[in-house]
């Protein structure tokens, strides 16, 4: 059974890990030319804050594979989204930062509205500028989430449609195709070009947003020690939202149930560790 077949308009919801570029390439390898060209849509949406190694490697999949890669960043206004490319994508966290100031609190683990407005919100938005997730156009999107992610497949297949619209079916081939991450490991070591990125157990704890705060306590102060200016923009964000009296509780940290970003950069020339106990990364939308 092909997985990976092309049904109609398709989104390739791409986040610039290995995961989801194996995706893409299954797709790629088990759909006629004529179905990609006609069906496909591959979209990457940036934050503004991924590791640079990240869009070099989106710029380097659609170079390499010779498909096109649609690169969308959130803007305040109207239209609530921008087409840009790899020479014009933001790099200092200018969307991300443009949301909070907008939203006027921090995004943390209760309320995730950073994944929701920075990456779904625009891809639908940007669909529905092409008359598309529509009763009329609706799509499938797939995303790469894999089969040893029961969790978050048990979450997706119980609601079936995306969260913006219930016009786009949530699909998932390689849950479908059984596929783990021990056959995307071994997939990208007989590729010409990786992910520049460290994988640990098949997992690239630098991926995504450089210091999300879904990922783990020891994770994030382990990036911080051996590269501190990356935690400078989310130290800078939680001061803004404190020091604005925009918010209280919750929202005025990224996190309440650990040190700031700024504690945490004050504590990086230690010769300690500030979390003794191990703590898992929270699964988020943004994937692999």
């Amino acid at each position: 059974m092909n997985h990976y077949r092309l049904r109609g308009t398709t989104v390739v919801s791409f986040s610039g890990g290995r995961t989801s570029a194996y995706m893409l390439f299954m797709v790629l390898l088990h759909n006629t030319a004529e179905d990609i060209a006609r069906y496909l849509l591959i979209i990457f949406a940036n934050t503004g804050k991924e590791h640079p190694i990240t869009l070099e490697f989106v710029r380097e999949c659609a170079e390499r594979w010779n498909v096109p890669i649609i690169w969308l960043e959130f803007r305040d206004d109207d239209t609530g989204f921008s087409v840009v490319d790899y020479a014009t994508a933001s790099r200092q966290g200018e969307p991300f930062e443009a949301l909070i100031r907008k939203r006027k609190y921090l995004p943390n683990p209760v309320t995730r509205f950073c994944t929701i407005d920075l990456k779904i919100r625009i891809i639908h938005k940007y669909l529905r500028s092409l008359g598309l997730s529509t009763e009329d156009a609706p799509v499938d999107m797939m995303t790469g989430i894999r089969a040893d992610e029961p969790r978050r497949v048990a979450k997706i297949r119980h609601r079936k449609s995306t969260s913006e619209s219930k016009w786009a079916t949530m699909v998932m081939p390689l849950a479908d195709a059984g596929v783990g991450v021990q056959e995307v490991t071994d997939f990208w070591a007989g590729q010409p070009f990786d992910l520049m990125l460290p994988n640990i157990n098949g997992r690239t704890l630098e991926g995504n947003c450089d210091l999300c705060f879904l990922k783990g306590a020891k994770q994030v102060y382990s990036i911080i020690a051996s590269d501190r200016p990356k935690a400078e923009w989310w130290a800078r964000m939680e001061s803004s939202v404190v020091s604005g009296g925009k918010s209280t509780g919750n929202g005025d940290r990224f996190r309440s149930d650990r040190p700031s970003y700024q504690q945490m950069l004050d504590y990086s020339d230690t010769q300690f560790d500030m979390f003794a106990d191990h703590e898992e990364a929270i699964a988020c939308f943004c994937g692999d």
